[in-house]
């Protein structure tokens, strides 16, 4: 087999390996039949240039606030979307613009991983704000607070981020291991290499806020990986 044709083969080889692998790609933010708001507000908008879907706090005292894709049923891939966050005009002083994606949601939504961003930490003045920018969560047995508390900065990371300004997230998830690559950059800015809930869970994609927020979602992408 000469040169040429032994490239031909390896890249058919390879393209065979990846579509037998990937399994789905989406992009559900616009059709109302797969989307759930769960104590979330969600309205389409165009903003800042691109049309996206507004989710704001609904006011509920809960960590459980995203709008649910329907029958995501994700267990390994990778999550792309284009995100913003800023505070709402009554939010508290504690409020950060919180904003993310949990990810392998249950059927009850009483169990889920999220990863998410504070995006007024980014360019504060205080460097413990900064480091604080990326947090990784897992509902409901390790919020935020436990998880700074008994495992310091392990969960945490800076990143340089803008209120009310799009932000490129990608997120890679295998087993019990996620990567959040920020920007579009090729090296992650946080990785979890426990997740809490293992390796084997599977449940549904959300796009997520906390309290005092008013977030934007765009060009969503789902691609789910058979491993």
């Amino acid at each position: 087999m000469n040169t040429s044709h032994y490239l031909i083969l390896l890249i058919v080889l390879s393209s065979n390996f990846l579509f037998a692998q990937i399994k789905k790609k989406s992009d559900v933010l616009f059709n109302n039949k797969d989307l759930t708001s769960i104590n979330v507000l969600m309205t389409e908008e165009i903003y800042s240039g691109k049309k996206s879907l507004k989710v704001t706090d609904s006011g509920e005292n809960t960590e459980v606030k995203f709008v649910k894709i329907n029958h995501s049923d994700f267990k390994n891939g990778i999550i792309e979307v284009d995100i913003s966050g800023k505070l709402t005009a009554n939010s508290s002083e504690l409020a950060r613009g919180f904003v993310g994606i949990a990810f392998r949601i249950n059927n009850d939504n009483s169990k889920f991983e999220c990863i998410y961003l504070r995006p007024t930490n980014g360019r504060a003045d205080d460097q413990i704000r900064r480091n604080h920018s990326v947090q990784y969560i897992s509902y409901p047995d390790f919020p935020w607070f436990k998880l700074r508390k008994d495992f310091p900065e392990k969960y945490e990371s800076y990143v340089d981020l803008m209120p009310g300004k799009w932000t490129k997230m990608k997120i890679e998830v295998k087993g019990d291991t996620a990567k959040l690559f920020i920007h579009g950059n090729t090296q992650p800015t946080l990785i979890v290499n426990d997740l809490k809930h293992g390796a084997d869970n599977i449940g549904s994609i959300g796009l997520w806020i906390g309290p005092g927020t008013e977030a934007h979602f765009s060009n969503l992408m789902i691609s789910k990986i058979d491993k």
